[in-house]
């Protein structure tokens, strides 16, 4: 079935859904100096979404109109909420969803979610499937490793083209890697061939260490691949997917400036519904790459208030 990941240019950009960080406001910041071709909620859990917490859970998947198309990811461990989240989710205006099976997070790996499921294939396959019996006309995609203690790619990779998904994102570690090490990019041609070889409409992006639109050129060149996920890039540069803007032109009052209107979004969003401090953890992607930026944001860390955040922001000369 046709979907919007067959009208994507190639190579497509895409943001990596990352855990609170890539919420409606974050969004909002980077669709405005320069939009990936494709953006993901956070993720978001299942079981949440179908809890009496549900209204709380639901601001994960919170998004503009600007912000098109954009992708639901979820996550979980039971095929019969992935098929009610699934089927309300299409009801929302998303181009897709998006399943996590990479997330290498302790905590959520012991409960059997996310990476945990290159271990059950078997249950992979019935949330897989119970997705796009609730998702009808929405596309189902996959987010996931090469492998768990070691790459598996022929046998996992494999398995999930063999399901018949509109897109798969490989992030090029293992799970007990998790990103310690350099991502394989060097496994990249066999993941291709093999996603030619059993399921070639399926759309296939890499992620792991991609730092700029150079580096995906060459590397669309040299692999092939559809697409390409930055995650942690955007903290070392959040106008990476803007052609136009070196970061290295960028000035100091433009850097504050967007940090400022950073916190005006958080604060029309999220007052009194999110601590502020959640703010801070921004603070050395915007505040970087300047005379004196280590010392602004040891003070920004001392802040109490949201307004004393935005007052050491305001007179720093």
């Amino acid at each position: 079935m046709k979907s919007f990941w067959q009208d994507l240019p190639k190579p497509f950009t895409s943001l990596a859904p990352l855990d609170g960080v890539t919420d409606v406001v974050f969004r909002q910041v980077i669709t405005e100096i320069g939009k990936p071709d494709v953006l993901f909620t956070e993720f978001t859990a299942c079981a949440g979404l179908v809890s009496k917490g549900k209204e709380r859970v639901m601001t994960n998947l919170l998004f503009t109109p600007e912000q098109k198309p954009i992708v639901a990811q979820i996550w979980g461990t039971k095929p019969e909420q992935f098929f009610v989240v699934a089927k309300e989710i299409s009801q929302m205006g998303f181009a897709g969803i998006d399943i996590n099976m990479g997330c290498p997070e302790r905590t959520i790996v012991k409960g059997g979610a996310c990476s945990a499921l290159i271990k059950n294939p078997s249950l992979a396959a019935e949330i897989i499937q119970a997705t796009k019996e609730g998702a009808a006309d929405l596309p189902v995609s996959v987010k996931t490793r090469i492998g768990y203690s070691h790459e598996t790619i022929e046998e996992w990779i494999g398995f999930l083209l063999q399901q018949k998904i509109a897109a798969l994102t490989v992030h090029l570690r293992t799970v007990a890697e998790m990103s310690k090490v350099d991502a394989h990019w060097e496994f990249m041609p066999r993941i291709v061939e093999l996603k030619n070889k059993i399921a070639p409409e399926t759309v296939l992006s890499g992620n792991g260490d991609v730092l700029s639109l150079a580096e995906i050129k060459e590397k669309y060149e040299e692999y092939g691949c559809d697409g390409f996920m930055i995650g942690r890039g955007i903290f070392a540069n959040p106008w990476v997917f803007n052609p136009a803007i070196d970061p290295q032109t960028i000035t100091v009052e433009e850097r504050i400036n967007l940090y400022l209107h950073h916190i005006e979004l958080f604060e029309k969003q999220w007052l009194g519904k999110k601590n502020f401090a959640l703010l801070k953890k921004f603070a050395k992607t915007y505040i970087s790459n300047f005379p004196d930026s280590s010392a602004l944001r040891e003070d920004l860390m001392l802040a109490k208030t949201l307004e004393q955040l935005r007052e050491r922001l305001e007179n720093y000369s």
